[in-house]
């Protein structure tokens, strides 16, 4: 792409150009620079929105979700009408409206161990907005491999964090978290909440450090993770350090290739026999029309419940378990299930272990059943 601006660009970019540390060299930079977004949802939408609309001359997008209306009060490239259409596609669209001068490029795929270094290899930056630890730990490893940086956010109810991963210059994601938490000890945004607006801020500023990396101004967030708390409002920093044990960026790194990110997160399904440990909702539905359905255990929280439950349902969240167990009778047949069918998992396995063997796991838990049952039951 020719990296001089046209007439078009000149008044288009003509607020950039008049600052002293942008100007037009600048902005001819950004029209060079070739930036990939990894998820086009609360970070993403954004992030992109506004890498678009600075000019950024080629803005990659992963993604291969589909619009969901719990999406529409955080994911402000979607609206209303989008609602079962694809993400990648409604997202390019928009893009396009808020600038047609640049290139978008729709990446519809699941980044995995055996396509990131490919699509990494394409762009000079990745802009992290992903919302779990497989990918994260997979975006990091592949931008530390092929040398480039890496713009992180994540979010949580009412607390952003923010940093700038370069295992060339300081340290990665790694050098902050050696190992991933327990499966289920960190709950996802789905089970825990986010507040609509703090994704806004976080991929906002993930955008405001991708341009700064680009032009070479300002102090980027190499070697500092920043915290958002939105209840404050305050921001608070902490120092990172590089780990001389880091397995992919210290000098004698031990990981030199991408890995199985899902067996290493602790998250990879394990095959288990379906009549077995697990329980379709088809099945389930069969049972019940037949009048043969077993009692129903809902271990999500108590504001999950509120949302909404399968009927007849009875409620003993997760963490509760340990401790109340026993008042299950162990000679019923039960079906745990959750909002996708993780955490009763492992509340299965806790209750088979206890002595319980008439205990099954609904897979894809209550999210299947509205999908593909009874859609009366809200998605959330």
């Amino acid at each position: 792409m020719d990296p001089t601006l046209n007439a078009d660009e000149l008044r288009r970019y003509s607020r950039h150009l008049v600052m002293p540390e942008v100007g037009r060299e600048g902005q001819e930079r950004l029209k060079s620079a070739r930036v990939l977004v990894v998820g086009a949802g609360g970070l993403g939408s954004p992030a992109a929105m506004y890498l678009a609309a600075a000019g950024v001359g080629k803005l990659g997008l992963v993604e291969f979700d589909r619009v969901e209306e719990s999406n529409l009060q955080r994911q402000v490239l979607y609206g209303q009408s989008d609602i079962g259409s694809s993400k990648i596609g409604v997202a390019q669209a928009r893009l396009r409206e808020i600038n047609p001068l640049i290139e978008i490029v729709a990446h519809e795929l699941k980044i995995d161990s055996s396509n990131a270094m490919e699509l990494v290899g394409r762009y000079d930056l990745v802009v992290d907005g992903s919302d779990n630890f497989p990918t994260r730990y997979l975006v990091n490893d592949a931008c530390v491999l092929g040398g480039i940086p890496d713009v992180y956010g994540s979010i949580f109810r009412f607390e952003g964090h923010l940093a700038v991963f370069d295992g060339k210059q300081g340290p990665c994601y790694r050098c902050l978290f050696p190992e991933p938490p327990p499966p289920g000890l960190v709950p996802s945004c789905a089970e825990g909440g986010v507040l609509g607006i703090l994704p806004g801020v976080i991929g906002s500023l993930q955008a405001s450090e991708t341009i700064k990396l680009l032009l070479g101004i300002g102090e980027s967030l190499i070697g500092r993770l920043m915290i958002f708390d939105a209840l404050g409002p305050r921001f608070r920093e902490l120092r990172l350090k590089k780990s001389p044990d880091c397995p992919v960026c210290s000098e004698n790194p031990t990981l030199t290739e991408l890995i199985d990110y899902e067996a290493f997160c602790g998250t990879a399904p394990e095959p288990r026999p379906l009549d077995d440990i697990n329980i379709s909702v088809v099945e389930l539905a069969r049972l019940q029309d037949e009048g043969r359905g077993p009692k129903l255990l809902d271990v999500r929280t108590p504001r999950e419940w509120q949302i909404c439950r399968l009927q007849g349902a009875e409620l003993l969240p997760l963490q509760e378990l340990p401790g109340r167990w026993q008042e299950l009778d162990p000679n019923q047949e039960i079906v745990v299930y959750c909002h996708h069918g993780h955490r009763s998992a492992r509340a299965v396995d806790f209750l088979r272990r206890a002595g319980l063997e008439r205990v099954r796991n609904l897979t894809g838990g209550i999210d299947a059943w509205s999908r593909e049952i009874d859609p009366a039951v809200p998605l959330y």
